[in-house]
């Protein structure tokens, strides 16, 4: 298959690419591999630059993608003005599924935290590439339902009422996610600041402050510079 050839053209032999192809992503799982490849060829491919937005809250829904390369930062102004950090996505994540519904704008904004590389597709083009593989549409609709049940089990993580434990199980989701394994730990080597992860973990800045400190004099977190540390001896398996 050329997709690993097409982005490396695209983004250089020096970027570091998701090993994931659009054509093998979890939305398109259980795919005939004459279908994989279809999906791989009428994929298009972008580039980004480091704080560039992919899309904004509020633009029309009109593309899905999976991030080859790089780390996209997801943001929502509230109704009051307030902005608030949703998520972290990393290479080998994908964005974008509102495409699927009718005519709806992005419900918040795709920021990029370094030089990003996706490969997607745009709803003329998608709906295009349905009709000529009707199987495509059954097996997206069957992968969701999937989707939303892993959902529902992380939603759930945010019940927990101790919010040391909340906001670990939080840095644990984020080490696990987009963090480098070495013989300390899980390390995330980008800065989150508390006001972050008070929106990931629910809770006011203050006490996410307050929290930090506690995590740190317990061992279960490590602070280096920017960078913070999860011994894996203390993180749940």
């Amino acid at each position: 298959m050329a997709d690993g050839c097409l982005c490396e053209q695209l983004a250089g032999r020096d970027v570091k690419l998701s090993p994931v192809c659009i054509g093998h992503f979890w939305l398109f799982e259980n795919m005939p591999g004459e279908t994989i490849q279809a999906l791989a060829e009428a994929a298009m491919r972008k580039k980004f630059a480091r704080g560039q937005y992919v899309f904004m809250q509020g633009d029309p829904a009109d593309e899905m993608f999976l991030i080859k390369a790089g780390r996209v930062m997801l943001k929502k102004i509230t109704e009051d003005g307030m902005e608030i950090t949703l998520d972290i996505r990393k290479a080998g994540d994908f964005l974008g599924e509102n495409m699927l519904n009718e005519e709806i704008d992005y419900p918040l904004t795709a920021w990029c935290m370094e030089d990003t590389l996706i490969c997607g597709f745009i709803r003329r083009g998608f709906e295009k590439l349905v009709l000529g593989h009707p199987q495509i549409g059954l097996q997206v609709i069957k992968n969701l339902s999937r989707r939303i049940t892993w959902l529902t089990s992380r939603v759930g993580s945010m019940s927990i009422t101790n919010l040391e434990d909340r906001l670990y199980r939080v840095l644990v989701q984020v080490a696990r996610e987009h963090g480098v394994k070495s013989q300390k730990g899980f390390e995330i080597q980008f800065p989150l600041t508390h006001e972050e992860l008070s929106f990931l973990a629910g809770a006011h800045r203050v006490s996410i402050t307050r929290a930090m400190k506690t995590l740190r004099e317990s061992g279960r977190i490590i602070q280096e510079g920017r960078s913070l540390i999860l011994p894996s001896e203390t993180m749940p398996a």
